[in-house]
């Protein structure tokens, strides 16, 4: 019988192997599971088999390629529902995708990061794609930028110094100086920019969404290729998402606090 140590541990080793297949949109062989988790290739194919019997993975023979199953998606999407904002916020990303052009993004922090909870994809061939569930260090993310910026100067400090600022790309920030000349280009335009500084090539303008208990809860985005998004380009796109971000805040019954504030 096992002890609840070695359950424990199997519950951990099963979710790191969920959490590899998610990274996958192709599928992963056992031994190369095995092989990135660390993993003995017959204690992979056991907590996968078990991963499957309950709809978690989902096995195909003809390639002998393993895939995240349909209940991780239903336990997945759970995390978005609970966020009585994400199915409001559809038509508006729709909306924002067909006048654009580009993907567009809805996002929460959590912790240090900014995930994207919901997208609609761009139907241009070359597009910007940063798959629901997915993470980014907030002072690289322009939704990430456009939430702190309506916090204090202290408790933006705070984070930058809790979460540190990881260099994704050249053009990442570096220093508290360039947050904050960048926290107050945002503040006087009124949405937010990722300026290649998640990943090169890619640009993403963003603005909050506001609570009824007046705070900024969530943020929209539009995000695709830098060569599309262009300077010409960039206020047009950032009023098109300021509009749509205090539209869904009216509709959420929001409070956001008076421009002269």
């Amino acid at each position: 019988m096992k002890s609840p140590k070695d359950g424990v541990q199997s519950v951990s080793r099963a979710l790191i192997l969920l959490q590899e297949l998610a990274r996958s949109d192709d599928g992963v062989r056992v031994s190369d599971l095995a092989r990135t988790t660390g993993l003995a290739v017959s204690t992979a194919h056991r907590l996968l088999t078990t991963l499957e019997q309950h709809g978690f993975a989902q096995f195909e023979p003809e390639t002998t390629l393993w895939h995240v199953g349909r209940e991780a998606y239903a336990v997945g999407s759970a995390f978005g529902r609970r966020r009585n904002f994400v199915a409001p916020a559809l038509p508006f990303l729709k909306r924002l995708r067909d006048v654009t052009r580009e993907t567009a993004n809805l996002g929460i922090l959590d912790g240090n990061q900014l995930v994207t909870i919901s997208q609609v994809e761009s139907r241009e061939i070359m597009r910007a794609i940063s798959n629901p569930g997915g993470q980014v260090p907030v002072f690289c993310s322009g939704m990430g930028k456009a939430i702190v910026a309506t916090w204090t100067d202290e408790d933006i400090k705070a984070l930058a110094e809790r979460a540190g600022l990881p260099p994704m790309t050249s053009k990442s920030l570096r220093s508290m100086d360039e947050v904050f000349d960048d926290i107050r280009q945002t503040r006087e335009r009124r949405y937010a920019l990722d300026d290649e500084e998640h990943v090169t090539g890619l640009r993403c303008v963003a603005a909050e969404v506001w609570s009824p208990q007046g705070e900024a809860v969530c943020a929209i985005s539009v995000s695709g290729l830098a060569a599309r998004i262009t300077d010409a380009r960039l206020d047009s796109i950032g009023r098109q998402i300021r509009k749509a971000a205090d539209d869904l805040t009216q509709q959420l019954g929001g409070t956001p606090p008076s421009q002269s504030k």
